[in-house]
């Protein structure tokens, strides 16, 4: 079966392999050193804050991304970690930040349509989607230092644009940090997930082997049309384009007032909350400056969730990978080789 480098709807491609002994793939030019801080850095001061001062830097350029300059960018990590925690500052450079997901706009006759990327044959929007990111470790499966990403995607089966993302055999599962900036990034979080070894089903599994965490509340949905009109607004009644956001919290959303939108303006059309339960692991602050994203990410060393790559061993190795998504719902600049992370002692 052949691979591929592009993953499945919504899914990231470049892998990681899990507390591996030394000497794999991942060489000293891919390794990312982790320091221990006297502090923890606070997330919402991004790379400003003094933790990530004598953190090395490791530059990784990732390639053949839609939109991206030349379809490339390369992307900054830095790591820290306490005695309970890991963080991760991550920068790249993106041209234009994208936010318009989707969203409703109101047309000159009064209705509203939500925008869509009118080449998009199923899951493969790259006109008016988010900027993400994403990181994937290995957790269990066994190709991962040999073959990375390509161990998890196949590219001739039926299902999505780009074949399906999953592992081989039952019991491999990989971790998967992915920032979706608009669904979860604005109000603080990555949305943890996990790759395991389901096959696709149009009805049954649509995702095929991507799954997010178990949660026990919050997370994102579609605001539907009712009677034509969006279900919800904010309750500041302010237009995406003119000030609102393309996002609408849940502890925000009032009944929609058509009145007070004209023509031209959008309206979010998905709606918001913190996952609560596994899924809400991995905390983050980011932002869009001058042609740059900046996020600062934190998790826990240990979870205890079987979904989560463990950070227990201070003297393993991690492998993973980084992937940029700039307006594209899969079709993302990746990096082949497996980046190492170290805690330095």
């Amino acid at each position: 079966m052949s691979r591929m480098s592009f993953g499945t709807a919504g899914t990231v491609t470049l892998v990681v392999a899990g507390a591996l002994a030394f000497g794999t793939s991942a060489n000293a030019q891919n390794q990312l050193s982790a320091i221990k801080a006297a502090q923890a850095p606070k997330l919402e001061s991004l790379d400003a804050d003094p933790a990530w001062a004598k953190a090395p830097e490791l530059k990784i350029k990732v390639n053949n991304g839609a939109h991206l300059d030349k379809g490339s960018t390369t992307v900054a990590l830095k790591a820290v970690y306490t005695p309970e925690k890991i963080y991760v500052l991550v920068r790249y450079a993106d041209p234009t930040q994208s936010l318009r997901r989707e969203p409703y706009v109101k047309q000159a006759d009064g209705s509203w349509k939500k925008l869509t990327d009118p080449d998009d044959k199923g899951g493969d929007n790259t006109k008016y989607y988010e900027d993400k990111f994403a990181l994937i470790w290995n957790i269990s499966v066994k190709g991962f230092p040999r073959e990375g990403c390509f161990a998890m995607c196949h590219e001739d089966e039926a299902g999505k644009p780009f074949g399906n993302k999953y592992t081989e055999t039952e019991g491999e599962l990989a971790d998967l940090w992915h920032m979706k900036s608009v669904r979860t990034g604005f109000i603080g979080q990555v949305d943890d997930q996990y790759v395991d070894n389901t096959r696709y089903d149009k009805d049954k599994a649509a995702d095929a082997g991507r799954h997010g965490d178990p949660k026990t509340g919050g997370g994102y949905s579609d605001v539907k049309l009712v009677n034509g009109k969006p279900e919800f607004m904010s309750k500041s009644a302010k237009a995406a384009n003119k000030g609102g956001t393309y996002w609408l919290r849940d502890d925000d959303k009032v009944a929609f007032d058509d009145s007070k939108f004209v023509a031209g303006d959008e309206v979010a059309s998905i709606l918001v909350s913190p996952f609560a339960g596994d899924r809400g692991e991995i905390d983050t602050k980011i932002a869009w400056k001058d042609g740059t994203w900046t996020a600062a990410l934190s998790r826990k060393l240990a979870t205890g969730s079987k979904y989560d790559v463990q950070f227990t061993d201070l003297n393993a190795e991690y492998l993973f990978g980084v992937a940029v998504f700039d307006n594209a719902q899969v079709r993302h600049a990746y990096h082949k080789v497996p980046i190492k992370l170290v805690f330095a002692k």
